[in-house]
């Protein structure tokens, strides 16, 4: 159990999960999250499901996926424990995964046992879904933070860091709000489906429209004033720990955040089709985990004194952004 195979295993637990979050939002999309009625965690009633149903099969497989990422997430949070020595952030990071996938495999069995799926249109709905984005993300982060320190990243250090804590702290919790936001907006988009820009747009206008649709026009905004206070981050973090990491993960987030804006644009020019919203999220993700890396280089202890861990996880993505 060395911790070279550790940190291959947290990267594929990583990318394992962030598979299922996309599979999720196309289950969502394509109004499959009642393929397996309102059983859990039988499917309608089986274990493995003998219908034929195309919207079975979605949710079944989404289902045995989440079941794959949530046993490497055990396997991750026991093998830490023999990796690194007790007090090691690598290990905290693991057990705070293990912590966010309980409660994300909680909040997906209770959206089905309470049927906040296919075009369940309710207030319930939204707020859960609200609820499971926010896990989502702090679950990804916690992965995120587990690689991260498992490849020599130092532990962070709130005491003593003044601005910089707060200006991460609100770029956190912004991005955060946008991903609330966007995934309210989502759900309008699939269950009051507009044929063209004008029609949409006449949509969100309507004081009659349903709830879901009236909300859609906080995401955009929420997404714009985000934008552009991330990419003011992208210099004012870097001026005030001028470290090699620091400066590579602030470009790679505002080269995120430069991709979501046109993906942004895209998908609404496009009437978001199923396709360009999995692109949309997976982004939303890469710029979350770009941010967490950020704030965890910049509060790192050694980090304000000049030190760059080693084997960086995202200096490659840095030396491009």
């Amino acid at each position: 159990m060395t911790q070279e195979r550790f940190r291959k295993l947290a990267m594929a637990t990583l990318a394992a999960t962030l598979a299922v979050i996309l599979w999720g939002a196309f289950v969502r999309a394509t109004g499959s999250g009642a393929g397996c009625g309102s059983h859990w965690p039988t499917c309608n009633g089986e274990i493995i499901p003998r219908a034929a149903a195309t919207a079975t099969l979605i949710e079944f497989t989404h289902r045995i996926t989440s079941g794959i990422a949530f046993l490497l997430v055990a396997l991750q949070f026991f093998w830490a424990r023999k990796a690194f020595p007790s007090g090691h952030p690598a290990r905290a990071g693991a057990a705070a995964s293990m912590f966010f996938m309980v409660t994300e495999a909680g909040v997906g069995a209770l959206l089905v046992l309470f049927e906040y799926v296919a075009d369940n249109a309710s207030v319930g709905r939204a707020v859960w879904m609200a609820v499971h984005l926010v896990n989502t993300f702090l679950l990804v982060g916690a992965m995120a933070c587990t690689l991260w320190w498992a490849r020599g990243g130092a532990p962070v250090r709130l005491r003593g860091q003044g601005a910089t804590a707060a200006l991460l702290a609100a770029a956190l919790a912004a991005t955060l709000l946008v991903g609330v936001t966007g995934a309210i907006a989502a759900l309008g988009d699939t269950l009051f489906t507009a044929r063209t820009l004008s029609e949409g747009l006449a949509q969100d206008l309507s004081p009659t429209a349903h709830f879901l649709v009236q909300l859609r026009v906080f995401h955009p905004i929420n997404a714009a004033l985000t934008a552009a206070y991330l990419l003011f981050l992208r210099t004012a973090i870097p001026a005030r720990r001028p470290t090699p990491t620091v400066r590579r993960l602030a470009n790679a987030t505002g080269a995120v955040v430069v991709m979501q804006i046109g993906a942004g644009l895209l998908n609404l020019l496009l009437l978001a089709p199923v396709w360009l919203q999995l692109v949309h999220l997976l982004l939303a993700d890469a710029l979350w985990i770009s941010l967490i890396l950020l704030a965890a280089a910049a509060l790192g202890a050694p980090e304000a004194a000049g030190h760059t861990p080693a084997g960086d996880p995202l200096a490659a993505v840095g030396r491009t952004g």
